[in-house]
């Protein structure tokens, strides 16, 4: 079965900001309430080689990753990074303890990471920052025309 534009396409801004606001609300907690010192101290603790890169990258690609998800803005670029990050987290931090989150597993790691992928894949939408910039630029005149 095969759904309509429309229909695609708000499903896409929904996703996008379901996933978009978790991502904001993780980044925000590695940012502000853990702050980098205390995200970069556990991630030495369990092992992530460059523990304070790590801790700055996964904090700003989560929180104005997930912004621009939200907005519709360089989602594919935006997701692949985002991406990246849940692969880290799924070796460095979840992989050994099973799927269930409660017990520090990965399925929400899983569930954001192929989230991402998606999204990469997909594409924004038609309800986006992206098709708004992409249809400016076809509709622009050449000068001199």
């Amino acid at each position: 079965m095969t759904f309509p534009a429309p229909a695609r396409d708000l499903a896409l801004l929904l996703a996008r900001v379901a996933v978009g606001l978790v991502f904001v609300a993780h980044g925000w907690q590695k940012l502000f309430t853990n702050g980098i010192d205390g995200t970069a101290a556990f991630l030495d603790q369990i092992g992530v080689p460059a523990p304070s890169a790590a801790a700055w990258f996964a904090a700003v690609v989560e929180l104005a990753g997930g912004a621009a998800l939200v907005l519709g803005l360089a989602v594919p670029v935006v997701a692949l990074l985002l991406l990246v990050d849940m692969l880290g987290a799924f070796a460095f931090v979840h992989a050994g303890a099973g799927v269930f989150v409660e017990q520090g597993g990965y399925e929400l790691v899983l569930t954001l990471g192929a989230a991402a992928l998606l999204l990469a894949v997909l594409g924004a939408g038609r309800f986006s920052a992206d098709h708004l910039l992409t249809s400016r630029r076809r509709t622009a005149q050449p000068v001199g025309a």
